[in-house]
């Protein structure tokens, strides 16, 4: 496909040069408010994250366990809007030239507007990609199509009950990188088994060449470093938005040291290869 600026691919391209996996971290946009987003996504680029997750609140975020769902709240609360969203993107675009930002969230503040609108809006606001959770392939008559020709990556989830029958369907379309969703349950309340991930890591790689991102459930920088030995990139979100939650407006710097304990984990393949 034709991005208006394939930062996603360059990224994971510059990662394994380096010998190490991508560090993808989610935060919720608007929380604690849409003016206290931007230092955190700062702090996120600062503590050495590759890729960034913006998260879209919505009223009913079945995927996503209570970490998540509080944080969508506090972002509701606060009065965030989906213009809020694309604002706090562009402005992230201004700051951030090179880091890639994805919009990640449900159907419903997707395509309420239309999915042209969204797809053009995201576009003009420097987003270089989006994760719907909602929208099964069979299902995506409108925002796949609408994405793509406004040049932005669909990023699409594999799970543990995508067998070899059911992954050229969720491929179909899909670009930029696919979301192994390790768990077979909601964000943040546990993890996989590290060979349960090696042996999914391996089945999803047999079926594509696009970079495996796994997430669900990581936590601590042994974590990301063991995912990161066998998986294209390491994602992680409930426990940043934690950190969000617990600090609030005064989130940044420990966002940033946190971030920065996983990136220094995730080094150390390239240290010992």
């Amino acid at each position: 496909m034709t991005v208006q600026s394939d930062r996603i691919s360059s990224t994971f391209a510059k990662c394994r040069a380096e010998g190490r996996a991508a560090l993808v971290c989610f935060v919720t946009g608007g929380d604690p408010t849409p003016q206290d987003t931007a230092a955190v996504l700062d702090a996120l680029v600062e503590g050495g994250a590759d890729l960034i997750e913006l998260g879209m609140p919505f009223t009913d975020p079945m995927a996503d366990g209570p970490a998540i769902q509080l944080a969508n709240l506090r972002s509701l609360g606060a009065g965030t809007k989906t213009a809020d969203i694309l604002a706090i993107a562009s402005t992230f675009r201004q700051r951030h030239p090179e880091t890639p930002l994805i919009l990640m969230g449900y159907a419903n503040p997707m395509i309420r507007r239309g999915a042209e609108w969204f797809a053009n809006a995201a576009a003009q606001a420097g987003v270089d990609g989006v994760i719907c959770v909602d929208i099964p392939n069979e299902e995506d008559a409108e925002l796949g199509p609408a994405l793509r020709a406004s040049g932005l990556h669909f990023i699409r989830l594999a799970t543990p009950t995508t067998d070899a029958a059911r992954l050229p369907a969720v491929l179909q379309g899909s670009s930029g990188f696919l979301y192994y969703v390790s768990v077979a349950g909601i964000t943040g309340k546990q993890q996989a088994a590290q060979t349960s991930i090696e042996q999914a890591v391996a089945h999803l790689k047999s079926g594509t060449d696009l970079p495996i991102a796994v997430g669900f459930g990581v936590r601590t920088p042994e974590q990301a470093a063991a995912i990161g030995r066998v998986a294209d990139g390491v994602v992680v979100g409930s426990a940043i938005v934690e950190i969000v939650g617990q600090h609030g407006a005064h989130a940044a710097p420990h966002v940033k040291e946190y971030v920065a304990s996983l990136r220094a984990a995730l080094e150390i393949r390239e240290t010992a290869r």
